[in-house]
């Protein structure tokens, strides 16, 4: 074959990408754990082709796990718009937020404490929930509103702002029923 000659693939094929392997998460995002060793100028690229496949498919953060043996895929993590999350003595936790919307993911904490709601009207009906994601999603099962206390929140805020996400009901706050 002369130099000038080429081989051409024809219109209607499609190149396969590789992507990095993932797994979807309860809320909407994707979890990546790097388990191989990689070459940081092989990872940048599956990495840009991997965000870009999630941001069509409207997913929302990604949580990149390298355990301390894969630091060398840091930078490149970093250059594509990951922050760190948190560390642990043999892995580095590093996040991304797809939409261009306010990021929810949550920060790192010793602890985190949830609340659910018990809220009942003047007819004495208490109000239940169905999730919309999450382990209860589509399982049929009615709960009461719950959710995570954001950082520096009080407890009595954080349940009345998971009430109203979950619902659209405004609620007073009247006492705490039990604490665990």
């Amino acid at each position: 074959m002369s130099g000038a000659e080429q081989l051409a693939m024809p219109e209607n094929t499609i190149e396969q990408v590789e992507l990095l392997t993932s797994v979807n998460d309860a809320h909407g995002g994707v979890t990546v754990n790097i388990e191989q060793p990689m070459d940081s100028g092989v990872f940048a690229p599956l990495l840009k082709a991997s965000i870009s496949q999630w941001r069509n498919q409207e997913k929302k953060g990604v949580w990149l796990k390298l355990p301390i043996e894969h630091a060398n895929l840091v930078e490149s993590a970093v250059k594509e718009g990951f922050r760190y999350h948190h560390a642990e003595p043999n892995y580095l936790m590093l996040v991304y937020w797809i939409p261009e919307t306010a990021d929810t993911l949550p920060a790192n904490a010793s602890h985190r404490v949830g609340i659910g709601a018990f809220v009942m009207n003047s007819k004495r009906e208490v109000l239940v929930v169905q999730e919309k994601n999450g382990i209860f999603k589509g399982t049929g099962v009615w709960k009461f509103p719950t959710g995570v206390v954001d950082e520096g929140e009080d407890i009595c805020a954080a349940a009345i702002r998971e009430v109203k996400e979950e619902t659209g009901i405004e609620t007073e706050f009247v006492e705490v029923l039990a604490f665990r």
